[in-house]
């Protein structure tokens, strides 16, 4: 896709640092599904060399970019590759050997610690390994330099581009407006905030039968693409053809399996529906994380609990559940969008879940600012908590140790969650122009959907910046104007 010699170059010996990438991506899909608990101490020293040989390659292209930037003519995807390359330059110019090999290391351990407290609900035994890396953290932001808070040198590294003065533009008026949609609803009554469904048992057998089939609703590719099982839910990309999904199983309230398999789903259909050429590139990944989120919010949310997929799914759900027999459609339509605040992020409905984001970001924001210490985060988590939803945690399990992405460093990342759902919104308004979403659900035409999808987003991969593309696509950035819009239409009209 290159014309330019400096570039074609550059792209050529980009190869082996594709490599590197793929080989750690694969190796942190199997610390999360397959590698046996006591392999963490080997495991973070081969991914901290590993990055250290990327580094050690990245280094390598710092002169061949400064050169290819001073050329004139260059075309989209060159443009944009030379933008990323200059992006993880940054990070590798800046950053020193010993705290990237150490950010590796005290994350694949602190990995393994978190899903063994979580188990135990024992903020302790997480403690030690959280503190070290929000100190590596720091250090980490404080080598890659910011301009007003030191958080947002993080939050660039997930969201290019994105800062505290963009994410309060979101937070200012979308909270006030998610709690005035939210107190209606439940005085309403008309989504249940509790249904008997959620405490129902479900044997794993049938629901891996149901995850199968709705794979299959979505067109999941057999040859390229699988699904396993992890603690957290989460969506790992070796290559275009090669995404690998995981859902979880925990035997009851089976809304939860159902959607992490939709979500996860959503984030593999754009990883797999990247232009082929991108490939070897470090262009055939999304545009960002928030751009990520926005896929499969989308499909979790606007397509998935659309009474539309559920009619869908139902006969699916009717020949494998046995106990959804005594329900009807409109029955599962008001279990799958029933509408409480809960402790528990991956399990909040659309119009609570952005409340659990706030409270993540502006905890990282406090203890990368050094605000507050690590030891204060459970009381100050519970604080939060019971502020912005309504409900205190009994346990650390519920509260502070629920998410993994502290353990492995991945502070600056929650906000991009919140984007995804605006993002989405402003997704659900444009595609509306070009067709009727809920006709082509209801015929079942979601190829369709991924079509469009495809062709506007997902076969640029990251040729464009998030602010970009959003400008490109809708006119705007991050308008969490859409997101009420489609909430007060579904849960008011």
């Amino acid at each position: 896709m290159s014309t330019n010699p400096a570039v074609a170059e550059i792209v050529a010996k980009y190869k082996p640092i594709w490599a590197i990438d793929s080989a750690s991506a694969l190796l942190g899909w199997d610390m999360e599904t397959y590698m046996p608990p006591g392999s963490s101490e080997p495991r973070g020293f081969t991914t901290g060399q590993l990055q250290l040989m990327k580094q050690e390659l990245m280094m390598k292209l710092v002169d061949p970019v400064a050169k290819a930037e001073k050329t004139t003519g260059l075309n989209d995807f060159e443009k944009g590759f030379l933008r990323i390359m200059k992006h993880d330059l940054n990070y590798f110019t800046k950053i020193p050997p010993k705290l990237i090999e150490d950010l590796a290391k005290v994350g694949t351990e602190g990995t393994v610690v978190w899903r063994e407290a979580r188990k135990k609900s024992d903020f302790n035994m997480f403690k030690p390994y959280l503190e070290k890396m929000v100190e590596l953290k720091r250090q980490e932001a404080e080598k890659l330099g910011y301009v007003g808070h030191p958080y947002n040198a993080l939050m660039d590294r997930f969201e290019e581009g994105f800062t505290i003065s963009d994410a309060d533009k979101v937070f200012t008026p979308l909270a006030p407006s998610l709690k005035s949609i939210l107190s209606k609803v439940l005085a309403a009554g008309k989504f249940p905030a509790t249904h008997p469904l959620e405490s129902v048992k479900y044997d794993e057998a049938a629901m891996i039968r149901v995850n199968q089939a709705i794979l299959k609703l979505l067109d999941m590719p057999e040859k390229t693409f699988r699904m396993d099982v992890s603690t957290h839910p989460f969506t790992t990309g070796m290559a275009i053809d090669d995404v690998r999904i995981t859902t979880r199983y925990e035997g009851e309230d089976f809304k939860a399996s159902v959607y992490s398999t939709v979500h996860e789903s959503g984030h593999a259909i754009y990883q797999l529906q990247a232009d082929p050429a991108l490939e070897y590139t470090p262009l055939a990944n999304g545009a960002s994380l928030g751009m990520h989120e926005s896929q499969s919010r989308f499909w979790e949310n606007i397509v998935g609990r659309s009474r539309e997929f559920i009619k869908l799914l139902f006969p699916t759900l009717k020949g494998n559940l046995s106990f959804v027999a005594k329900y009807n459609e409109e029955d599962m339509y008001r279990y799958f969008n029933s509408v409480k605040p809960s402790l528990i992020r991956v399990e909040a409905d659309e119009l609570t879940y952005n409340f659990h984001i706030i409270l993540r970001y502006e905890l990282e924001k406090k203890m990368i600012g050094g605000d507050i210490e690590v030891s204060e985060l459970p009381s100050v988590w519970n604080d939060m908590m019971e502020r912005y939803v309504g409900i205190r945690p009994e346990n650390d399990a519920q509260g502070v140790l629920q998410d993994v992405h502290w353990s492995g460093g991945l502070i600056g990342y929650f906000a991009t969650y919140s984007l995804g759902n605006v993002i989405g919104g402003m997704f659900y308004n444009r595609i509306e122009q070009d067709m009727n979403l809920k006709d082509t659900i209801a015929k079942g035409e979601l190829g369709k959907i991924k079509g469009w999808l495809k062709e506007h987003l997902h076969k640029y991969g990251a040729v464009y910046s998030p602010k970009e593309m959003q400008t490109r696509l809708f006119g705007e950035q991050y308008n969490p104007k859409w997101l009420v819009s489609y909430l007060e239409e579904k849960y008011l009209a």
